[in-house]
């Protein structure tokens, strides 16, 4: 299980025996007891392991590394997926909508109604914008602070209703 993790990473600032219980770890497919046995070491010492604060950057650190060697091959089966015309709709719209999330375009709680919503915020707050601006061409500051009157007098009459 070699990596190629960084010298300034937390990984490699462990000792080797931390290491190699880091690796166990990660595969998830070990007990404390068998990661003990196989790096000499108390399954005790491999629970007070999990809880320190270097231990775990150290996990975190590998996962991220695991995470960044297998996301070109993902990306790569990815698209595979989505140019094969024997891939059904669902798998490929579970796909992009993974996609989709992933590069924060989509969020958990989205919805077609809320998305919509959205969009009408920033056209609303684009021409919220716009309108300042010419006012402010128009009339300078001193319109900047009339338009800013307006805008609060509507803000607390909507919050009336």
């Amino acid at each position: 299980m070699k990596s190629n993790m960084s010298e300034k990473g937390a990984f490699q600032k462990l000792n080797k025996k931390r290491q190699k219980a880091v690796e166990m770890v990660f595969e998830h497919r070990f007990t404390n007891v068998e990661i003990g046995t196989e790096i000499g070491v108390n399954e005790k010492t491999i629970r007070r392991w999990k809880k320190d604060p270097d231990f775990i950057r150290g996990l975190h650190d590998y996962s991220l590394n695991k995470l960044n060697s297998a996301l070109p091959l993902a990306v790569q089966q990815s698209y595979e997926l989505l140019e094969n015309p024997k891939t059904s709709a669902m798998v490929k719209f579970q796909l992009i909508q993974m996609l989709f999330k992933y590069a924060n375009l989509l969020s958990d709680n989205s919805t077609p109604e809320l998305d919509k919503a959205k969009i009408r915020k920033a056209n609303a707050d684009a021409r919220v914008a716009e309108a300042r601006a010419n006012v402010v061409e128009r009339l300078g500051s001193e319109g900047d602070d009339k338009l800013d009157e307006l805008m609060n007098k509507l803000i607390s009459e909507s919050d009336k209703k």
